[in-house]
């Protein structure tokens, strides 16, 4: 016996894209999940075939649905119930944005000068024993 109704929200959260159903439905009411460019309720019913656009914190989601998946599962699974058509220049600005994320971390050797480069900059500027 295969259930019938399947809600947006508990699929999203079923998939692996937001971490609760709370967060799903809270994306749901945010107008963040789209359907043919309308917002969608977290009650709307998911057919295979349908197509959303979601906007998560990190990227903006193209995906068609391909079967329905009524509970959460491990990632390597949940993949298998939809397609990510997210175009090319998403992908892209991600990638971009990755590569030039600042950690706040300094690299080693740049960044705050040593005592010795203080010593040399002091020497060089002539002004002594500054500390």
């Amino acid at each position: 016996m295969e259930k019938e109704k399947l809600r947006i929200d508990k699929f999203l959260w079923a998939i692996r894209l937001y971490k609760t159903r709370n967060l799903a439905a809270e994306a749901c009411d945010k107008g963040k999940i789209k359907c043919k460019g309308e917002s969608v309720k977290a009650s709307r019913n998911v057919n295979a075939g349908d197509e959303y656009e979601i906007k998560t914190s990190e990227k903006k989601w193209l995906i068609k649905v391909v079967d329905k998946l009524y509970t959460r599962v491990k990632y390597a699974e949940a993949i298998n119930y939809y397609t990510d058509i997210t175009p090319a220049e998403e992908i892209e600005r991600i990638k971009f944005e990755s590569a030039v994320f600042h950690t706040g971390k300094r690299m080693s050797k740049i960044g705050r000068p040593t005592k010795k480069n203080k010593r040399d900059l002091n020497d060089f500027l002539g002004e002594g024993n500054i500390p």
